[in-house]
């Protein structure tokens, strides 16, 4: 008598529980990753192969109001650093990027975005300039470090390239400035935006940039030692008692309506600098040279055939925009939605998209296919939302 083969169908239950982030050395906890998950954290992304904290139990719009509000401590070691150092880093940072580098001062934050040979966009990292010969690549989710070790050796140039024990701890929110005055001193009031300074935090000089992903003002705290991730925690969260001060992440609503754009969400290595918007970051002068400025400039002489565009349409809370929405010009295909989400400031939703050439002037209606099977009726706005 043969005996049954049992079934491989999956069997599913009501009763599972909730799926567990195994954190390996693949996939990177970090330096503040206790102190997260004490307070609470209901959300993980991965970037760069490191934890990115999403929730701590609060709705998107009550963390919204409180970012806008009060000051929120961010868990942003997923932007790794890439350190190019030597007597040719200046050159291969620079070939990295469409923008001119040559006036860059020791001290100064510079958001750039890096080109392939066809003008793909690799990343758009800051760029921390820490002497002539000496940077930080503040990175988006993709490996720049590899490819900037290929671009090295395939020049020949003489430069160390190395991912360093660095954790960015970003402090954001109105009230950012006083936290930090309080722990690093008076002196922190100084910086200006896109600038850093090293300050002292219990005798070991870390950087403090005025940056950071929100438009609600704040800091970037650029911690090389790992053993004093927690201390630099507790030393801003007990000074920020009086000051409301909650753990955080970027906030969906507010990325939106202040038109920051998420590597691998807005765009991807198939899109160029000019359809996201970033000609101002693109240099097409005789110096300097870069990798795929011949590819750019074509692009620039004919036009972009898209381009990034704020979008603003009526209707209930729409769903989570898991994939893209297309959108339609009656019932032309001009575009699509990357990034859509509920404003309750404006009291619309808002959305992130590409839009067609001769579709994305302010003002332009067009009609959102959202991921419910709805059709919404919307418009082409100005960035950022503010």
């Amino acid at each position: 008598m043969n005996t049954p083969v049992p079934s491989r169908k999956l069997i599913m239950t009501t009763n599972r529980s909730i799926p567990k982030l195994a954190v390996s050395r693949r996939l990177r906890s970090t330096p503040y990753t206790p102190r997260i998950e004490a307070l609470g954290v209901s959300d993980y992304s991965i970037v760069n192969h490191t934890v990115l904290p999403k929730g701590f139990g609060r709705s998107t719009q009550e963390d919204y109001w409180h970012l806008r509000e009060h000051v929120q401590l961010w868990d942003v070691s997923c932007q790794r650093q890439v350190e190019i150092k030597g007597v040719d880093a200046a050159r291969l940072v620079q070939l990295m990027t469409p923008r001119d580098l040559s006036k860059a001062k020791t001290g100064q934050c510079l958001y750039a975005p890096l080109v392939d040979e066809f003008a793909g966009m690799i990343n758009d990292p800051v760029i921390l300039k820490l002497a002539d010969d000496h940077y930080w690549l503040s990175i988006a989710d993709s490996d720049v470090l590899l490819w900037a070790k290929g671009l090295a050796l395939g020049f020949g140039l003489n430069v160390n390239i190395d991912e360093p024990d660095v954790a960015p701890l970003a402090v954001q929110g109105p009230k950012a400035e006083d936290l930090m005055a309080r722990v690093f001193g008076e002196t922190v009031r100084d910086i200006r935006f896109f600038r850093f300074s090293r300050l002292d935090f219990k005798g070991r000089e870390l950087i403090v940039a005025r940056s950071g992903y929100s438009r609600q003002g704040g800091f970037e705290i650029y911690l090389d030692d790992s053993s004093i991730g927690l201390d630099l925690w507790d030393t801003l969260w007990e000074a920020g008692s009086d000051l409301d001060v909650a753990p955080g992440s970027p906030n969906l609503i507010e990325r939106v309506e202040g038109g920051l754009l998420s590597y691998g969400n807005e765009f991807t290595r198939e899109n160029n600098p000019l359809e996201c918007g970033l000609l101002k970051y693109c240099s097409f002068a005789d110096k300097p040279d870069y990798i795929g400025k011949k590819a750019l400039h074509e692009i620039n002489q004919s036009g972009p055939v898209q381009q990034i565009r704020g979008i603003v349409f009526d209707g209930k809370s729409c769903p989570p925009c898991a994939s893209t929405w297309s959108l339609k010009s009656g019932r032309e295909s001009v575009g699509h939605i990357s990034t859509a989400i509920w404003s309750p400031r404006l009291q619309n939703n808002v959305a992130l998209g590409m839009v067609s050439a001769g579709y994305w002037r302010v003002g332009q209606e067009l009609n959102v296919e959202c991921g419910d099977g709805t059709t919404r009726e919307g418009s082409v706005v100005d960035l950022p939302m503010m």
